[in-house]
């Protein structure tokens, strides 16, 4: 659990609405100041209008799914750490999102909430 007074502020990013305000909740109570948003659209506006610590970013998502919202970020210049959340478990995803930048790639189906915030944790440590 991180312990400086400022919370790390991370954006969860999920169409699957019971998924996203699980993390968010769990985040919370893990010591974060966490957000849930349900398109890529409304990831990348909330990413210019606030600062952010990690996004935690599924895949298939409306508007613009997450390839489109890892390449958006990768244009700007937004360094913001990503770890993508996904049920698409093909080697070549996993290799594209990391060409795009992503420190992460979890397998939604594969991975308990708690090991998501373990990452999460431990990205934020070594950041």
């Amino acid at each position: 659990m991180p312990t400086d007074k400022k919370l790390k502020r991370i954006l969860v990013v999920d169409d699957e609405k019971p998924l996203a305000h699980a993390l968010e909740l769990k985040l919370q109570h893990s010591g974060f100041a966490a957000t849930a948003v349900f398109d890529g659209q409304e990831a990348l506006d909330a990413l210019k209008k606030d600062k952010y610590d990690l996004v935690l970013l599924d895949l298939m998502l409306p508007k613009i799914d997450g390839f489109g919202v890892l390449a958006a970020l990768k244009e700007r210049h937004d360094k913001t750490p990503v770890i993508v959340t996904s049920n698409l478990s093909q080697e070549d995803d996993a290799k594209k999102v990391k060409d795009l930048g992503a420190i992460d790639y979890l397998v939604k189906s594969d991975t308990p909430i708690n090991i998501i915030v373990d990452h999460v944790v431990g990205a934020l440590v070594t950041k």
